[in-house]
């Protein structure tokens, strides 16, 4: 069973223009997944794709318009938020930002603690301590406050504190794009680790292919709250399907890959306001034809699926 099951997943904002035409921003128009035990998904797309929206929904920041979420077979809607918390939390993208910096490091880690559990005061600072140490963090900086940490140290403060409730999923909204180079690895190195130890699954967004490729399992690739191919990481890497894909992946920077044909997109991606007809991605495909304006693929059957009508 998976742990994580996602299906027709939608999430649509209502806005009003300065005309007072009300309209429906589609963030997430019909998103379906599964995320299996100690596993990771690497989701990945430009800007307003909806990665961050996925997360908030999961998470319960945002209420989906429709769609099922389940964990390990229970819908989330029989979940009390306690439940939920103990499931699922997330890495933040800013470790500075995301963490209090009137509260010193131990309270930030125990937090989650005080407020879901009824261990007192001292045993939630003797977990946070030993979360710390599990971390990679001395224990007696846990008096310290975050602006007295670098920034890796933060985002480690960071994990501890979303380690706290023993969650089985963590959502990783990049949490190593603030960080220098040197920093990422050990920030990767030691979600990685925690992977093993915990058994934990990670839904690991990223802008980072290189990043997605050392990380994950299984790739999801998102564009105007679509998933337009989904399958293993190698599959999708070695032999990517959607031509969105194919840009993405021959745009990015890698001494190391097989050198393959170039793809130029043309333009911007297009205002989730006002959506072209048929497959959202034609306006800017390098290979679309008369057909991709009127039909809007589905996602296809099989372990490596994509949204193409030309794949």
């Amino acid at each position: 069973m998976s742990i994580l099951e996602v299906k027709d997943l939608k999430k649509h904002f209502s806005v009003t223009s300065i005309l007072g035409k009300k309209q429906a921003v589609k963030a997430l128009d019909g998103v379906t997944f599964s995320l299996q035990k100690n596993k990771t998904i690497g989701i990945v797309g430009e800007s307003g794709c909806g990665k961050s929206t996925l997360a908030k929904a999961l998470m319960g920041i945002e209420a989906p318009t429709s769609g099922e979420i389940s964990f390990s077979g229970v819908p989330e809607k029989n979940l009390s938020p306690k439940d939920r918390f103990h499931k699922i939390q997330m890495i933040f993208q800013d470790p500075y930002s995301s963490l209090n910096p009137r509260k010193p490091a131990w309270r930030l880690i125990a937090e989650p603690l005080l407020i879901n559990t009824n261990l007192s005061k001292n045993e939630c600072f003797d977990k946070a301590c030993t979360l710390m140490e599990k971390v990679g963090l001395r224990a007696n900086l846990a008096n310290r406050y975050p602006h007295m940490f670098s920034g890796g140290q933060r985002q480690r403060l960071g994990i501890a504190r979303a380690l706290s409730l023993h969650p089985e999923i963590l959502i990783c909204d990049e949490p190593v794009s603030a960080l220098d180079v040197s920093i990422q690895a050990q920030v990767l190195n030691l979600l990685t680790e925690l992977q093993d130890e915990m058994n934990l699954s990670y839904l690991f967004i990223t802008h980072d292919l290189n990043v997605v490729k050392h990380i994950a399992d299984d790739i999801l690739v998102m564009y105007l709250g679509k998933i337009v191919e989904y399958g293993p990481r190698e599959e999708v890497f070695n032999n990517p399907q959607h031509p969105y894909t194919k840009a993405l992946l021959s745009s990015a920077p890698d001494i190391n890959k097989v050198e393959m044909t170039s793809l130029h997109l043309k333009g911007e991606p297009p205002s989730p306001l006002n959506p072209p007809s048929g497959c959202a991605f034609h306006e800017r495909c390098p290979i679309a034809i008369e057909r991709c304006k009127k039909e809007n693929p589905s996602l296809s059957e099989g372990f490596h699926k994509n949204a193409c009508l030309l794949a």
